[in-house]
């Protein structure tokens, strides 16, 4: 599949030439709305495309399930919670504006901004996570090769990794397109490369042997597979659409957004049950450094090649997560230029890596605890932006969601108040045992007769599922009215902040 010059956005063909985009929170007028959702594939399949979706597989297996459970769970989590960003992209080409000024129609103008710093830390948070790891893999290649692979090593890694993704994230929507098409083939044909070269490593009759777990067990593995990919993009999703033009298909817009993030993942995933089930040292391994303990496997000759594609697979991600990082700042209240925003949190970004790879030495733990804790809300958010999308019947009133007195109304407390019960309660069903600093969570194990912090179903997880469901219906069940009154409005005069910078 190849992309077309006039499939792609305003800016991001090759005869267009670069430079800093100069929107943030403002609506995409129809003039620069161009392509369609068939190039929606690359900027999703080139983020996620990474070898940190093998690692997956040493993650699930952690879990202590089979392989058909682990490979189960992780299809299932990779496809649903991806499906998830569809449906949220749809709101981008019916809206025109980045994911979160669009989820202020259902929390209110400044309500919003409560969701929006809790996508802002999720954003920054992936985005570090990204970049700590093309560290890491990077110093432990080249000290494989004989090289210093130490303290030094790893800045200089560091530093390159940080340049390429906060130049990505300042320059924005045009260089972030072309950025992306080209790392889906570079990454995309060596990864084929490793999985030829690796394939020896695969036992069948280890991966096989291994036992089964509980359902309690499968359940966790699931909901980890669902904040590890989608629930972590879901917060971005309308972020890209918005460039297509407002006629475009959205059964088109779900079907390419979902396709191609799923592509890459669902073929790593199980290459990599395959690798760490037939290796139980290796599993080990990939907790400490996912990509680093994958470069062991291969050959001298190849450990070059696979350290530009564990780096440009993960800068892919990381670059489209400083960006989108970017406007939930700015949806937080920050008032600043879109690319000032992101280099604050290019910033964040280097100052979070830095303690990553230089002083943590659990990374597993803490990744996993990350990813729980913020799943919840962010699954809470989720709940309520589908929700809402699902029981609207006309396109968004763009300049509305720049004015607090407007349909969407400025702090509504029925979506809060259903966000913060939803949290709430997936807060007290998930559990961080790895991560010391959140042994608070879970408090409601016990109460619900669910066995406590170290009963059967304290590594499940449900809190992540509960949350999504818990807002979805309450926002389904409560929302209908206020969207019927504001749909009911005369549109108001255009304000030109809808449009500005």
């Amino acid at each position: 599949m190849t992309a077309h010059p006039h499939d792609i956005p305003d800016g991001a063909s090759a005869g267009h030439p670069l430079r800093v985009e100069t929107h943030g929170l403002d609506v995409i007028e129809d003039p620069e709305r161009k392509g369609s959702p068939r190039t929606l594939f690359w900027p999703w399949f080139g983020a996620n495309v990474s070898v940190l979706g093998l690692g997956y597989g040493a993650f699930a297996f952690g879990f202590g399930i089979s392989f058909p459970q682990a490979l189960a769970a992780g299809a299932l989590g990779i496809v649903v919670s991806f499906l998830l960003c569809g449906f949220v992209a749809v709101a981008g080409k019916r809206g025109s504006a980045p994911t979160m000024v669009l989820s202020r129609a259902a929390y209110g103008v400044r309500g919003n901004r409560l969701p929006a710093v809790v996508s802002w830390v999720l954003t920054v948070g992936w985005e570090t996570v990204l970049a700590s790891l093309a560290t890491m893999a990077t110093g432990t290649v080249l000290g494989a090769l004989g090289w210093d692979g130490g303290t030094g090593t790893k800045a200089a890694a560091l530093l390159v990794v940080a340049a390429l993704t906060v130049v990505g994230g300042v320059m924005g929507f045009d260089l972030i397109m072309r950025l992306q098409t080209w790392i889906t083939l570079v990454t995309g044909v060596l990864t084929i490369v490793y999985v030829i070269l690796v394939a020896d490593r695969i036992h069948w009759s280890t991966v096989d042997a291994l036992p089964a777990g509980s359902a309690q067990r499968f359940i966790g593995a699931l909901v980890f597979m669902m904040t590890g990919f989608g629930l972590g993009w879901v917060n971005a999703a309308a972020d890209y659409s918005r460039y297509l033009p407002r006629d475009s298909s959205s059964r088109a817009v779900i079907g390419w957004t979902t396709f191609g993030a799923c592509l890459a993942p669902l073929v790593l995933l199980v290459f990599g049950l395959l690798l760490a089930g037939s290796a139980p040292e290796l599993s080990q391994a990939i907790a400490a450094d996912p990509i680093g303990a994958l470069a062991t496997l291969l050959p001298s000759w190849f450990l070059v090649p696979f350290a530009v594609v564990a780096v440009l697979g993960l800068v892919g991600g990381a670059v489209l997560d400083i960006y989108s990082s970017g406007l939930a700042l700015l949806s937080a209240g920050l008032r600043a230029p879109r690319y000032l925003a992101a280099l604050l949190d290019g910033v964040l970004m280097i100052a979070g890596s830095v303690y990553i790879v230089f002083f943590a030495d659990d990374f597993l733990g803490q990744f996993m605890g990350f990813l729980t804790t913020l799943g919840v809300p962010v699954a809470a958010w989720a709940g309520v932006m589908l929700a809402d999308l699902a029981l609207r019947r006309r396109d968004y009133d763009e300049a509305d969601l720049y004015r607090p007195q407007g349909r969407y109304g400025d702090v509504p407390l029925l979506p809060l108040c259903v966000t913060l019960a939803a949290t709430a309660v997936g807060w007290g069903l998930v559990t961080n045992t790895a991560a010391h600093w959140l042994s608070w969570q879970g408090y409601l194990l016990t109460p619900l007769g669910l066995g406590g912090r170290t009963g059967p179903w304290a590594y499940a997880n449900l809190g992540v599922l509960v949350a999504l469901v818990l807002a979805f219906l309450g926002t389904l069940s409560t929302g209908r009215a206020r969207i019927r009154h504001q749909e009911a409005r005369t549109p108001g005069p255009a304000r030109e902040e809808a449009r500005r910078p």
